[in-house]
């Protein structure tokens, strides 16, 4: 068995993991990190593991655990692997912003986990870079016409998330009086995940039309529906056609011929892809869970690839449509 860490493991990221992990045949949970919490039961803070997982909250690493997960806010990665060691036979899957690829800045020592696209790299990574929920819909809808040099126009983006996108962190926009019944934008034009998008698209198609993308609170907890439209000038068999066959090897991603909605993918890892064409305009609806394509669940999809574990290894989710 495989000794997984996970630093950070009081959020809602971490208590995914914790929920995939306590089931992986291959992988056992060695520690869960908090400095809050330690000493504390981990289900203390994640009531929906009570019976599940008998350990403690700990202050202290594991420097030899086979693969380590950091589940920290922004930021906090680089500070926290300035102050601790790990051997260089540890995975490291960061699932914060700090070493995700952007134009200004390319971490030549870390692998970026989107998995669709970097599949061959991630199994020779030692330290990975897991993309952004937002990142991760709005790349899936468009890396396909990248891929054919069909982005020569503007992209417009509007996404919606959860408030599970946010953290657990308890905020004015996170409470349930001021989220529930109502909507609103957020950072429009200039949201954290276009760095990895932009660099991603570039690497496709250097040159690609702007993307502009408008990001949204939802008052629904997880989930996240992006929709995306650019010019096209082929048919709606052609797109179809560039998106099947760009995702035929995929285990999550799957291009369907009915209008999407969240209860398909929510609890799941799988991204639902929509095809819609209207006039010279192509129309790309994205929908995944944000905790678990992604976040979490993309995660564990990396770490099998890493650790030689079969793909999509406890990550047969199942959906709850009512």
């Amino acid at each position: 068995m495989k000794k997984a860490g996970i630093i950070g493991g009081s959020g809602y990221t971490g208590g995914e993991l914790l929920r995939i992990l306590m089931h992986h045949p291959d992988v056992c949970i060695d520690f869960v990190y908090s400095r809050t919490y330690a000493g504390k039961p981990v289900a203390h803070v994640h009531p929906d593991l009570t019976g599940g997982l008998n350990l403690e909250f700990t202050d202290s690493v594991n420097e030899d655990a086979d693969v380590v997960f950091l589940c920290l806010g922004h930021g906090n990665s680089i500070d926290f692997l300035s102050k601790h060691e790990f051997s260089k036979s540890t995975k490291i899957i960061d699932l914060s912003n700090d070493y995700r690829p952007t134009a200004e800045n390319k971490y030549k020592d870390w692998v970026y986990g989107l998995t669709e696209l970097n599949k061959e790299d991630i199994p020779e990574a030692r330290m990975l870079a897991n993309p952004g929920c937002f990142a991760t819909a709005i790349q899936l809808a468009l890396i396909p016409l990248a891929s054919h040099n069909l982005l020569n126009a503007d992209i417009h983006v509007n996404a919606i998330t959860g408030s599970t996108g946010a953290g657990s962190a308890t905020l004015p926009t996170t409470q349930f009086s001021w989220r529930n019944n109502n909507i609103s934008w957020y950072k429009p034009f200039t949201h954290q995940h276009l760095g990895e998008i932009n660099a991603t698209l570039a690497e496709l198609q250097p040159g690609h039309g702007h993307l502009y993308f408008i990001p949204q609170r939802g008052n629904f907890t997880r989930g996240i529906m992006a929709t995306a439209y650019t010019k096209f000038d082929g048919v709606l068999e052609e797109a179809h056609d560039i998106f099947r066959n760009f995702y035929k090897d995929c285990a999550f991603v799957k291009v369907v011929d009915e209008p999407v909605h969240l209860k398909q993918v929510v609890n799941t890892n799988y991204c639902h892809l929509h095809l819609h064409k209207y006039k010279d305009v192509i129309l790309v609806t994205s929908v995944l869970d944000n905790l678990l394509k992604g976040a979490s669940g993309q995660a564990v999809q990396n770490m099998n690839l890493m650790l030689g574990c079969e793909e999509a290894t406890a990550l047969n989710l199942k959906a709850s449509v009512f």
